[in-house]
């Protein structure tokens, strides 16, 4: 991948791990936005991810750090670290040292996965992690559905992709015709980018012969900011995902992907039926032709657009200028993004 001219450290909620890998007691080493992190969960069950590093002589934590309680326990000289990166105990010593704080990171654990909320400013949330049920505002619950972890995902580590390739695609209507072999291009029924969270409707089929006009089956999606986004599929087999993908550092991303496939009636037992296998393997199969793609896509500033493409390309570029420091690449000039003679003013007006 060229490297894009935008941020690896944009604003907002990122998936760094599922629920289920960060066991209570466990400590789990990884690195995000070019920063070594640990994840830990306490005896109580809460999730806390820091800085790796112990603010007294900087040992790792990873290696050899363990959970106390509440706290976790440096492995060099036994340091004890709170929840919010505070020290609560030093061994010998009668008091902790105050002045000190491992940098931690807010946390949410929704749908199945941990997220963390990262900002270079340091700026507290302003924004939630949508709930893949309770957002699409249906009736459905987590019961109505398999549960996806871990038969139904797809992680894929340090791949050369951005995490706004996957927003551009939600609004991409002419891949679904070469990519994912749909038997016409989608029509697109909501663009909401009024806010950091925004929503992407079409409608959509995969089975072949059907028609434009045919068509009884789409995606709802929701995006909040540029690392989280679930959608739901309606008049087909029925889905819900969860595509996330996490900047590692200044070239590479973490993906995961979540599916959950609606459970037949009376499949009701704890665990995935070969039904659901099947289903879920089917949706992950598309998602990484997708992949296949972003790994090796160049950003392309300004984009050569056709009249059909303008108004969402631009609409979601300028929605997810707002999650950059310093508001992203300078905005380029809207005349030279369309690949045509037309003025692009005209468009709006429903001009050739």
């Amino acid at each position: 991948m060229a490297k894009p001219p935008l941020s690896m450290e944009p604003t907002g909620w990122f998936q760094v791990a599922w629920c289920s890998e960060i066991a209570v007691g466990a400590v789990r080493k990884m690195k995000y936005f070019g920063r070594e992190m640990v994840a830990w969960r306490s005896t109580s069950g809460r999730v806390a991810v820091f800085d790796a590093y112990c603010e007294h002589l900087g040992a790792h934590l990873g290696y050899g750090g363990h959970v106390a309680g509440e706290n976790l326990v440096c492995p060099f000289h036994g340091w004890e670290w709170n929840g919010e990166g505070r020290n609560v105990c030093i061994p010998h010593e009668r008091h902790p040292n105050k002045g000190r704080r491992i940098r931690s990171y807010p946390v949410v654990e929704r749908n199945e996965a941990v997220w963390i909320w990262y900002d270079i400013e340091g700026r507290s949330p302003y924004f939630d992690v949508p709930d893949l049920f309770e957002a699409f505002g249906d009736g459905k619950t987590a019961a109505d559905y398999y549960p996806p972890v871990p038969v139904a995902t797809l992680y894929r580590p340090g791949l050369e992709l951005h995490p706004q390739y996957v927003m551009e695609n939600g609004v991409d209507f002419a891949h679904f015709e070469f990519v994912h072999k749909t038997p016409f291009v989608p029509e697109f029924t909501r663009h909401d980018f009024s806010g950091p969270v925004s929503y992407v409707d079409f409608t959509i089929a995969f089975d072949a012969g059907v028609t434009a006009d045919q068509v009884d089956s789409g995606v709802e999606s929701i995006n909040a900011g540029l690392g989280c986004s679930i959608t739901k599929s309606w008049g087909m087999v029925d889905n819900r995902t969860m595509p996330a993908v996490t900047p590692v550092d200044e070239h590479t991303s973490d993906v995961r992907f979540t599916v959950w496939i609606g459970r037949k009636p009376g499949d009701d037992g704890p665990e995935i039926t070969r039904y659901g296998k099947t289903m879920a393997a089917f949706v992950i199969e598309q998602f990484e032709a997708d992949i296949h793609i972003w790994a090796h896509q160049r950003y392309s500033d300004p984009p050569a657009l056709s009249q059909k493409e303008y108004q969402g390309f631009t609409a979601l570029r300028e929605w997810a200028r707002q999650f950059y420091s310093g508001g992203g690449p300078a905005r380029t000039d809207p005349h030279r993004l369309y690949s045509g003679a037309v003025d692009p003013a005209r468009l709006a007006d429903g001009g050739p």
